[in-house]
């Protein structure tokens, strides 16, 4: 039976691809999804990819997760830096977690280096652009229990 991973996007992820490239790249979410997906069938997980503007929403997801995911990634893009409910959230989800970001926030503004989602996950995967979210898939195969 394969184990569920979700990986849960924060808000503007929609936007990737389009979104200043020369900090994102040039890659949208949809193909980041595809090559997730790819990765995960390949590690015999079943994948829920959420993406969401709204802070309520991933929250939800998350708490989805708490009832059958086995893993959760999560770029929770720009509320990786204020949400304390997403920290709450987190915090209940017992299996394991991995904080992702595209680029690498502690080069970046100073308000960036503050993560209220770091606290409460296994691991960070950061700066690797859209390799991140492959790393962090292999990182988390190994995290999950079978």
């Amino acid at each position: 039976m394969s184990k569920k991973l979700y990986i849960i996007n924060g808000p503007n992820l929609n936007l990737l691809g389009k979104r200043e490239p020369e900090k994102y790249g040039n890659i949208s979410l949809d193909k980041i999804k595809t090559l997730c997906s790819e990765k995960c069938i390949s590690h015999n997980l079943d994948l829920n990819f959420f993406q969401s503007n709204i802070e309520g929403e991933l929250i939800n997801e998350i708490h989805k997760a708490i009832d059958d995911g086995n893993g959760i990634i999560i770029n929770a893009g720009a509320l990786t830096h204020t949400s304390i409910g997403l920290l709450d959230a987190l915090n209940m989800f017992k299996e394991p977690k991995i904080e992702l970001h595209i680029t690498n926030i502690y080069s970046r503004e100073s308000f960036r280096h503050k993560s209220y989602v770091s606290p409460v996950v296994n691991g960070i995967i950061a700066g690797f652009g859209f390799s991140s979210y492959l790393l962090a898939i292999d990182a988390i195969k190994n995290l999950i229990k079978d």
